[in-house]
């Protein structure tokens, strides 16, 4: 009869492995700045969930725009953490987009904090008109009946048509030539 010989499990070799004892490091510490709450904002989860803005979304084709205003803290336009004058290099797109704060005067009244996706640069310029306009309603029901007539609160409804099996483009045919 043979014997078995004891295996070690994988316990056991973790156990009888020799500890490193880690030395600890010198750092040097940092002096703070005392910073008073209204220098910056942080905007956590809380914040944001908090009643201290108003929100509305804004859409054109494919472009879908959430936007924030906040009556605390620096008056600042940013879509997509970026300046709008950033975000969109194009002057005549700047002025689509920030259109229905300078009818009502309000440009540098409000942080704006937007969040756009989808569509082409025009698309989200007009996502985000139309998604200012709303705030703007929803903060102040005065403003409907300006922005109403200056066409801010409707939904532009043209959409992309979509390509048929045949043709190029939705439209669009094939070269036909008669002989």
């Amino acid at each position: 009869m043979v014997e078995k010989k004891a295996t070690k499990t994988k316990k056991e070799e973790k156990k009888k492995k020799p500890v490193e004892i880690i030395k600890e490091l010198k750092t040097e510490k940092i002096e703070e700045e005392r910073v008073s709450s209204e220098d910056f904002i942080i905007l956590s989860d809380k914040d944001l969930k908090s009643d201290r803005y108003h929100e509305a979304i804004g859409r054109r084709k494919t472009a879908v725009a959430r936007v924030r205003f906040y009556t605390r803290g620096e008056k600042e336009f940013l879509i997509n953490n970026k300046p709008y004058q950033e975000y969109f290099s194009h002057p005549g797109l700047q002025e689509t987009a920030i259109a229905s704060l300078k009818k009502m005067k309000c440009l540098d009244k409000f942080r704006v904090l937007v969040r756009v996706t989808g569509g082409g640069l025009k698309a989200q310029a007009e996502a985000i008109r139309h998604g200012t306009a709303r705030v703007l309603v929803g903060f102040n029901p005065n403003f409907r009946k300006r922005l109403r007539k200056a066409g801010y609160l409707t939904r532009d409804p043209r959409m992309r048509e979509r390509k048929k099996f045949g043709l190029k483009r939705a439209r669009r045919a094939p070269q036909w030539s008669k002989r």
